[in-house]
């Protein structure tokens, strides 16, 4: 398989605006990669933007608002930047959210809000712009999945649906564009120092102190590295990698979905124990 050339094309990044996707954008913009970046929060994205054009780059940026859960909305942005890039050869989904909360804490409403932001919101525009990408002599899809696509844990029952389902739609695209110009992979991060659980939602029966504190649980065994990650991620867009791991906890959490199948919560209950107690009152 031919390595994918990204400079001078143009990569599409959601939820571009902060996290990951913030920092692929910058690194893509330093390596000459024109840029349509989407995300719901305008006045971040135009941030995102500003720094980017303000630095030294040869790659042309694009801003979209999009709330991707509405799927009218996503094919505009769709067309109104593929007649701004011509050469689209790349998309990177990031756009995303947390949810803290057991399911006797959760409600249906919040629920179905986080997967329609984690998986419709990637479906849709993964649809929307695989015209343009199947118009490229080369290019590749990167859905952005989590560890908690391979292990699903205790108090994170909308989140790990989400992302386990992310994984489904990637493992059957990738099979249905075989023999294409067009490929699929996806990403398992573990343990990114990006922020997400500490701004994610949490159900509104949590207590907001309890919810902080599982958070902060959670966000304290985060090591990798923002940038770090983003440049793992490329290079895997670049190959055109099928499955990639970042960060060594996503590698450990593979071998042991594999090797346990059934039993992995028995090793993985202890570590994450404070990150998943969303009932116990704080002090």
């Amino acid at each position: 398989m031919s390595r994918l050339t990204l400079a001078g094309n143009t990569t599409v990044i959601t939820g571009a605006a902060s996290g990951m996707g913030a920092e692929l954008a910058r690194l893509l913009a330093a390596s000459g990669v024109h840029l349509a970046l989407l995300d719901h929060n305008a006045p971040a994205l135009a941030a995102v933007a500003a720094e980017l054009t303000g630095a030294a780059s040869n790659g042309t940026v694009t801003t979209h608002v999009i709330d991707l859960r509405d799927d009218d909305a996503v094919a505009a942005i769709a067309a109104e930047a593929t007649a701004a890039h011509p050469r689209i050869n790349a998309l990177i989904t990031c756009a995303g959210s947390s949810m803290l909360g057991s399911l006797e804490q959760l409600t249906m409403e919040e629920m179905r809000w986080l997967v329609d932001v984690n998986l419709w919101g990637t479906v849709s525009i993964t649809k929307a712009l695989l015209p343009a990408l199947r118009s490229r002599p080369a290019a590749h899809i990167m859905h952005l999945a989590s560890v908690y696509a391979l292990a699903a844990p205790a108090g994170r029952i909308p989140y790990s649906m989400s992302k386990f389902a992310v994984r489904g739609f990637s493992e059957a695209l990738r099979h249905e564009l075989e023999g294409s110009t067009v490929t699929v992979g996806a990403v398992y991060p573990a343990g990114v120092r990006t922020g997400i659980i500490l701004h994610g939602r949490y159900a509104a029966a949590i207590d907001p102190a309890v919810a902080a504190r599982a958070a902060s649980a959670q966000a304290a065994m985060y090591h990798t590295e923002p940038t770090d990650a983003a440049a793992r991620i490329i290079r895997a867009v670049e190959r055109r990698s099928i499955r990639t791991m970042v960060g060594r906890e996503a590698r450990l959490i593979d071998v042991l979905t594999r090797l346990m199948p059934a039993r992995y919560w028995r090793v993985m209950r202890g570590s994450l124990r404070e990150a998943t107690d969303t009932t116990t009152p704080v002090g």
